[in-house]
């Protein structure tokens, strides 16, 4: 570890990742960086004897990730981690920050100016290793939209541009405001300009403490040469020595086979010598005073207090204003999805053009209309990699504080339901006018509004779908299969009085939205028709299609509406209970652990190619 005694200004951060970006040889680093830009004390982080271990899916008990780790970080001070992949950096970086996963167990002291307490919004941020950001925004739409939701509404709207405006120029990224982000298919910023964008969002609030994960540096550091070299591993002339105090404590190479060394020491001999140099070292005992006197001099301290951000209104027009943008010009979200449909719509129509009101006709308006509300709506699967993008934007930012669930699933249902709107009244006017249905607006106004609910139910469950499998395909896969079922049991394909009654009529016919789709739709298109041989419509709904015919098509409207009201709240409720049992099931993995204390954490997984930094 170092420990650089010089504040830390945003535009030298800005500097130091403009040079990053120039150079071809660098490391990767994990970064925590303590911006003190107001008056106050700022805030001073300890750790003492931190332990993290997860579950061995090998053996029987647990693997230690961190072993007994001791430090500090004080106000005004960068402080860098630095080691080979896989060793556990990010993990630190993890439990100093409280995001640890439920399948962590944590033990040791982790304290706050002295105290143990969770850092409150807007006194910290963390930056992840990955760029979690909306690929269609600007540079400055999405540090502004940010803007929007973590400052406060005693900031005016200008007020608020003005600070994104002036965090952007900071991290050096104003040549590039009016540039989209871009992503998959889409050129756009490079890797470091949004390293940067991601920093700028989370500077908003000018927290005292940053967390840094995995942004790209060349540090080293002449303490850790001399480190090194006073027990028999000094690095070699014009080799970079970050480069050899990776190597030297890397296990995935124990030997240098281009260089032919041979005799040299073991790598987990070369740890435990220098594990052991270390705990006799003036510097480890300098740690433990240093920790010891803050811990005494911030016990008395006052606590850090939450900082205020837009209010849920604000959140709620924010994310749908922001939202409705990213959909509107991420082709994969609707737009593809429109003209595809369309191009259905028009192989429907010509496929069952002129229907007539003979008795054959009767069974093709029902196919028809069994297509329109199964496969027409089946494809609305189709956006979930787009939302599951989105989900990582919401996850990103709901562990910083910018918002909650519930202001997500407002903003993001707002926001589709033009577009959904849109793609059920084209492909649904050219469905149903070509083939002839039955005549009437409110006949057609009806069959636009049930196709739209079907629409929005089908986005609702993949939203459910997302919250538990968040894999593009596994995700497609599993929705694909629950409507695979759900169609089976609709009552079309097996009629109502045929279906099996274990699972396929109870429960899954009365819980499937196609049960409703089908008679919803049977409904609206074949009562008051009249068909040859004197048979009216009424008489093919009870004995042809066995519809219940006891209530009116709009209560059937009304269950599809309800159920989407319901599945949204479902997905509210997956989100909440994973936000609400996160503490609950740390807390009962956070218990002692029997175990003699290392400081040195075990390197392992790949080879030295990564540094982790952590500014403070």
């Amino acid at each position: 570890m170092s420990s650089l005694d010089h504040s830390i200004p945003v535009p030298a951060i800005s500097r130091a990742f403009e040079v990053v970006e120039s150079s071809s040889n660098n490391k990767t680093a994990t970064h925590s960086i303590n911006v003190n830009e107001d008056d106050g004390d700022g805030v001073f982080l300890t750790w003492q004897d931190l332990w993290v271990t997860v579950p061995d899916g090998q053996k029987k008990g647990n693997r230690s990730i961190l072993q007994g780790l001791t430090g500090y970080a004080r106000p005004g001070e960068l402080l860098a981690i630095m080691g080979p992949s896989g060793c556990g950096k990010s993990t630190l970086l993890d439990a100093l920050a409280g995001r640890l996963g439920s399948n962590t167990r944590q033990a040791g002291e982790i304290l706050i100016n002295g105290r143990k307490r969770a850092l409150a919004y807007g006194t910290s941020a963390y930056v992840t290793q990955d760029d979690a950001l909306i690929t269609t925004l600007t540079v400055s739409e999405a540090v502004y939209y940010s803007a929007q939701l973590q400052l406060p509404d005693t900031m005016t709207k200008l007020q608020k541009k003005e600070r994104a405006e002036m965090t952007i120029k900071e991290m050096g990224l104003q040549d590039a405001m009016n540039t989209r982000i871009g992503g998959w298919g889409a050129k756009g910023l490079s890797g470091g300009q949004k390293r940067r964008v991601s920093i700028c969002i989370e500077m908003l609030t000018r927290p005292k403490l940053l967390f840094l994960d995995e942004p790209t540096s060349g540090l080293d550091s002449a303490a850790s040469y001399y480190f090194f070299a006073l027990n028999g591993f000094p690095c070699p002339t014009l080799q970079n020595p970050s480069d050899h105090f990776l190597k030297t404590i890397n296990k995935d190479f124990q030997e240098d086979i281009e260089e032919g060394l041979a005799g040299v020491i073991p790598t987990e001999e070369a740890i435990d010598i220098l594990t052991k140099s270390y705990k006799s070292s003036d510097n480890y005992l300098q740690v433990r005073s240093q920790v010891a006197e803050i811990c005494k001099a911030q016990d008395s301290g006052a606590l850090e207090k939450k900082s205020a951000h837009a209010d849920f209104l604000t959140q709620c027009i924010v994310l749908t204003s922001r939202s409705f943008v990213n959909m509107y010009r991420d082709l994969g979200y609707y737009w593809f999805r429109l003209g595809v449909y369309v191009l259905l719509g028009i192989g429907l129509a010509t496929v069952f053009s002129n229907l007539g009101t003979d008795n054959n006709s009767i069974q093709a308006r029902g196919s028809l209309l069994m297509f329109v509300a199964s496969y027409l709506t089946f494809m609305t699967i189709g956006g979930f990699p787009s939302f599951v993008e989105d989900m990582k934007v919401f996850e990103r930012e709901r562990l910083n504080g910018h918002y909650g669930a519930t202001a997500f699933v407002f903003g993001n249902t707002f926001s589709a339901l033009p577009y959904l709107a849109l793609i059920s009244l084209i492909p649904g006017a050219i469905v149903y006018y070509l083939p002839g249905l039955h005549e009437g607006y409110q006949h057609f106004i009806y069959f636009v509004l049930l196709l739209f609910a079907c629409m929005l139910l089908v986005e609702s469950l993949m939203m459910i779908v997302a919250s538990l499998v968040p894999n593009y395909l596994t995700g497609i896969i599993t929705g694909a299969g629950i409507q695979g079922l759900m169609i089976l049991g609709g009552g079309f394909f097996r009629l109502p009085n045929d279906l099996p009654h274990p699972f396929w009529k109870y429960p899954l016919y009365y819980i499937a939205f196609h049960k409703y789709a089908y008679q919803g739709m049977f409904k609206n298109e074949f009562e008051g028709l009249k068909f040859d041989n004197n048979l009216d419509g009424e008489q093919v709904l009870r004995d042809k299609w066995q519809l219940q015919m006891g209530y009116s098509k709009w209560v059937d409207l009304a269950i599809l509406f309800g159920m989407v009201v319901f599945y949204r709240l479902v997905f509210l409720g997956i989100i909440k209970t994973v936000e609400k049992m996160k503490p609950v099931v740390k807390a009962f993995m956070s218990v002692p652990m029997k175990q003699t204390t290392q400081i040195m954490e075990n390197p392992c997984a790949t080879p030295p190619q990564e540094d982790k930094i952590f500014y403070q």
